[in-house]
């Protein structure tokens, strides 16, 4: 099973999103994924700073699955360097915390 995680990644749009989404969804990689649209970005990229608008995935999954989360987002995301960032699920609901376990694969 694993530590339950919540996962970030940024998009470029919406349609990018939910091919993402899509992608850990039939592959079993993550157990649900929130779309937030319209999210703001500033960030330095390659010495400029930067400002564009992105979708937000929050992507509810496994430790053990994220290498695997991270590589499949990694292989359909178009930046170079995709945000991919982990945060550990430190409480929550027995029954939803169970449901994750139930579908990300091990």
């Amino acid at each position: 099973m694993g530590e339950r995680i919540v996962v970030l990644v940024t998009a470029p749009s919406e349609d990018m999103a939910r091919d993402i989404a899509r992608t850990l969804l039939e592959q079993k990689l993550a157990a649900c994924v929130n779309l937030i649209p319209a999210v703001a970005s500033m960030y330095t990229w390659e010495g400029e700073l930067c400002s564009d608008e992105e979708v937000l995935l929050v992507i509810k999954s496994t430790s053990r699955a994220f290498n695997e989360l991270a590589a499949a987002v990694r292989n359909v995301h178009p930046y170079d360097v995709p945000e991919i960032i982990a945060l550990p699920i430190v409480a929550g609901s027995q029954d939803y915390l169970g449901w994750i376990d139930e579908v990300v694969k091990d």
